[in-house]
């Protein structure tokens, strides 16, 4: 099959979510189909990274986007009903550009990672299609509304209005669907969501796996440090479940670590000296070697925390959110803790921090989870068998 992807990022290197997924998928899929890759880009690309790239997929193309392009869209945006994502990403000469690799590269099917990307080939209504909502955006956006500023919230509600009905119209254009959990399926607000195919993340276990060294902090968290749901998960460690940590063990440790902290993940670090801000690591194997404790209070965003994945694929203890944890489904108690508020998260810290035995059976536990429920080569073949129409569609 000649299989045209298109991705709002270059999916390398794999500093964020969604590239993670597209990078692994799409890999996997050029071991079996001829794939041209076809990326949009909003900042100068290494190329380094783009050579990575063609070694697996046959055609790359990588589309930039100046900043200017980007402002001017975003000016007209509030009188289209495009949402402002969508128009941030869709551009003419980027669409010349797709419409012209349709016409060289005659795919058989094409693939799109988020609504994003979807503007692109919506009109191409003789080609069969597969939409990857990853997670529910609307949602995402819908969450975020509660604890922003008037004048933000604002925005927030009109984005989050537009993405539910271009989900949805979308939706009605597509042949095939798929998604990331259960959980982001559900908060789809289609009429018929029960149609769309759940498609989780896998976890390179070969490349994540259990490492013996020096674990010079408490706690960690990890995670692309410009992501508000990431942002408020930061925060909320530092300020609410920290103090009670504390205020029983002093001293307690905590490294976030991460791509692109801005100031208010920055300043963390000076508001408690026990809290390290590393920013971007070369190998974040190692933020996940140098800590005792995983710990992740999703309260907004949607989607599957790859970081739980990695953390237990690393055999490290996590706590996290009933939010995050609906998403990967581990039992809690057994391969998880789940926190429902500051005092509790404080609790799990403190008796695994004095309970190393607690400590090996839940990561244990964990990495076994892991190792038994996310695979990267099945997800991928799921994708492919609903792309060739072998799977019916919501075939788990």
């Amino acid at each position: 099959m000649k299989l045209l992807v298109v991705l709002s990022r270059m999916p390398y290197p794999l500093e964020k979510g969604d590239k993670l997924r597209a990078y692994h998928l799409v890999k996997r899929l050029a071991e079996q189909h001829e794939v041209y890759l076809f990326c949009l880009s909003d900042q100068r690309t290494d190329p380094a990274h783009r050579e990575h790239l063609r070694s697996f997929c046959k055609h790359l193309e990588v589309v930039h986007i100046p900043f200017w392009r980007i402002l001017l869209r975003l000016a007209s945006a509030p009188f289209s009903r495009l949402p402002f994502q969508v128009s941030y990403f869709h551009h003419p000469h980027a669409q010349r550009a797709i419409d012209k690799a349709i016409t060289d590269f005659r795919p058989d099917h094409v693939l799109c990672q988020l609504v994003r990307t979807t503007e692109y080939v919506r009109r191409q209504y003789g080609l069969r299609k597969t939409l990857d909502y990853m997670d529910t955006l609307s949602k995402g956006m819908e969450r975020r509304t509660g604890n922003a500023l008037l004048p933000v919230r604002f925005l927030l509600k009109m984005e989050t209005r537009r993405l539910i009905g271009y989900e949805n119209r979308m939706f009605d254009l597509f042949d095939n669907r798929v998604i990331i959990s259960t959980q982001d399926r559900d908060l789809l607000y289609h009429p018929d969501r029960d149609q769309v195919t759940v498609v989780p993340n896998g976890v390179d276990t070969d490349y994540f796996r259990p490492r013996q060294t020096e674990q010079k902090y408490d706690l960690l968290f990890t995670g692309n440090m410009n992501y508000p749901p990431n942002i408020d998960s930061a925060h909320y460690l530092v300020h609410r479940v920290l103090p009670l940590v504390h205020a029983v063990r002093p001293g307690t440790t905590l490294l976030i670590a991460g791509v692109d902290p801005g100031q208010r993940v920055r300043k963390l670090a000076a508001h408690c000296p026990e809290v390290t801000v590393s920013g971007w690591m070369k190998d974040i194997r190692d933020s996940y070697a140098s800590a005792r404790i995983f710990v992740a209070p999703m309260q907004i965003g949607t989607g599957q925390q790859n970081k739980l994945l990695e953390a237990m694929a690393m055999e490290m203890p996590c706590v996290t959110s009933d939010l995050a944890n609906n998403a990967i489904g581990a039992q809690p108690g057994e391969a998880i803790l789940i926190g429902h508020e500051p005092a509790e998260y404080a609790r799990h810290i403190l008796h695994l921090l004095d309970h190393a035995d607690e400590r090996r059976r839940l990561a244990r536990n964990g990495l076994e989870f892991v190792r038994r429920t996310f695979d990267w080569d099945r997800s991928a073949e799921q994708l492919d068998q609903l792309m060739a129409g072998t799977l019916e569609p919501a075939q788990a």
